[in-house]
């Protein structure tokens, strides 16, 4: 149980040429600067004690080496970083009270399940009929019991990932951190494994900073999200705060399932009222979203529209369309439309209306749509940057 705070923390790896220099420029998107790459920028915030911590963001982000970073595996270029008020800059990371969780398990092939779980333990010196109690008591809650007399090799990829945890648990970490530990599991394992995280992480006082590259558990596992790109953080904020209200149009992209479509559209301001015209439709803002923008001093300009699948509705009169790809999911459909050479997704409710939807949304066949205005994003078309907030 602790408190992590991060502040200005950054990381810089050194690049060791001039040619290895112009090869991360080119192939890299992180920042190159005359000291090296920087992977982690001015990373600042408080995790509050017993809070879950989900660090998301694409490959490269910076996500791990943040992660890394608190478990002492990486240092740290720049910056402060306290863990239950002591400054951990120079702390060995076995000093540090901390467990970790990898995305690759690292159990030890020929110890069984209660010696991979209790191994720290030993090493520890703790009494005998303590780490027997530990151990017993993870497995309980883990539910791997009756695999305890078990090898790794006799196990199945989450049985084994439930072992990494128990050894992790049997610890009593101050801080929890685990680093993709679902990303080997197949999708039905991944969404059982989520649940039972989440059962854990109210079974167990611990503060926990989990990385993933996946949206889906950063929703569901999080108190709150941190989105990172190119090793800035763009966001933090719980789930709903990052899908309802984004601050631009990469944590509008990147959060939702479908992804969310960019239009490119003007706002137009007369007086204290708003509109936007996109695809040669024109439509009213609602007075919510004016009275936003006339308090940030918003004028007419160009601007980037986005609006989720799920807030596109077919209709007779808007905006029109043509159907690329659509995709049968059960109860919703995604329709894949082109207009003027863009495409954008429509996730329609499958519901008994329907009549033949195969035929209704097949290649070729034209769509109207428009949207609801008290839905919609407004982005500046230049920075990307969310215009209401």
């Amino acid at each position: 149980m602790a408190e992590v705070i991060l502040k200005h923390v950054k990381k810089i790896y050194p690049v060791a040429s001039r040619k290895e220099r112009e090869f991360e420029e080119t192939e890299s998107n992180l920042h190159v600067t005359n000291e090296g790459v920087v992977a982690v920028e001015d990373f600042d915030m408080t995790i509050a004690d017993r809070e879950f911590i989900v660090l998301v963001g694409p490959s490269g982000c910076g996500k791990s080496t943040t992660l890394n970073m608190i478990a002492g595996l990486e240092s740290i270029t720049s910056g402060e970083l306290y863990i239950d008020g002591v400054l951990m800059n120079n702390v060995e990371p076995q000093h540090r009270d901390i467990a970790m969780v990898f995305q690759s398990y690292a159990l030890y092939p020929h110890m069984t399940v209660y010696e991979n779980m209790s191994f720290s333990l030993k090493l520890k010196k703790v009494p005998k009929d303590e780490i027997d109690r530990r151990v017993k008591e993870a497995a309980e809650i883990l539910d791997i019991t009756q695999y305890l007399n078990r090898k790794p090799k006799d196990l199945s990829g989450g049985q084994r990932q439930r072992v990494a945890i128990g050894r992790a648990i049997v610890r009593h970490p101050k801080v929890f951190l685990m680093d993709e530990p679902l990303s080997n599991l197949d999708a039905k394992l991944r969404n059982q494994m989520r649940a039972e995280i989440i059962s854990l992480r109210h079974r167990i006082d611990t503060t926990f900073v989990y990385v993933t590259h996946d949206q889906t558990e950063a929703m569901t596992l999080g108190d709150r999200i941190v989105i990172m790109k190119e090793g800035v953080v763009q966001q933090i904020g719980t789930s709903q705060e990052v899908f309802e209200k984004p601050v631009n149009t990469f944590v509008a992209g990147f959060i939702g399932t479908p992804q969310m479509n960019f239009f490119n559209g003007e706002l137009k301001r007369e007086g204290d009222s708003y509109s936007i015209k996109t695809e040669g439709v024109e439509i009213a803002l609602s007075s919510d979203k004016c009275e936003r923008l006339i308090k940030n001093n918003i004028g007419s300009q160009k601007i980037t529209i986005g609006v989720r699948p799920e807030h596109i509705s077919l209709c007779d009169e808007g905006i029109n369309s043509k159907v690329e790809v659509s995709e049968m999911l059960g109860s919703t459909i995604h329709v894949h439309v082109s207009t003027d050479g863009n495409e954008k997704v429509i996730l329609v409710i499958q519901t008994m209306d329907l009549n033949e939807p195969t035929k209704m949304f097949a290649s070729g066949k034209p769509v109207t749509f428009t949207f609801n205005p008290k839905l919609v994003h407004l982005f500046d078309s230049e920075t990307g940057h969310n215009l209401e907030y």
